[in-house]
């Protein structure tokens, strides 16, 4: 990162073990990469490693291997933007595992969650305008048809543009 309030953050979950080899085009500029769990595989984490720092939680389908080193939950910043990272957590109005109520007590600026393999951004005003980012599923297991992650861009400690990557295809603005 050349100006520490600006970032470019590539977003994936639920690889269950595969990259798509779009992925890497489209992380190539990033200035970190998040993997929000259902990893499949440490190596996987070591390729995107070789691109951009990575941070990851695991997911319930990840073994030991990957719950010894990684969180279930990862708070942190990047740019002045607080993130709080995890795999399941249910949606904005249908909150899983006590999610809704540990959210009102101090909510991130960003809330990134996988799981459900849907892709959903909105922002949650109940919870201070909080975004809310699941990048649906980037790997070949599951129902989804189209393959999908996230590059969120924040710029003066904000986040300015979330572009929908559609690995088969092309990006949304």
């Amino acid at each position: 990162m050349t100006d520490p309030g600006s970032a470019v953050i590539g977003i994936l979950s639920d690889t269950h073990g595969w990259l798509h080899p779009n992925v890497f085009h489209y992380l190539q500029d990033v200035d970190l990469i998040l993997h929000a769990g259902d990893v499949g595989q440490v190596a996987l984490l070591d390729e995107l490693a070789a691109v951009a720092p990575v941070r990851a939680v695991w997911g319930n389908v990840d073994g030991w291997d990957l719950r010894h080193p990684y969180p279930e939950h990862d708070l942190f910043e990047v740019a002045g933007v607080r993130f709080w990272m995890t795999h399941i957590a249910g949606r904005p109005g249908r909150w899983q595992r006590g999610m809704g109520k540990k959210l009102a007590e101090d909510p991130p600026d960003v809330f990134v969650c996988g799981h459900s393999h849907i892709l959903q951004i909105e922002r949650v005003p109940e919870l201070g305008g909080m975004l809310f980012l699941n990048p649906g599923a980037a790997g070949r297991q599951g129902f989804q048809q189209v393959k999908t992650m996230v590059r969120l861009h924040i710029a003066e400690g904000r986040c300015q543009q979330a572009e929908v990557v559609h690995l088969d295809g092309e990006k949304e603005g």
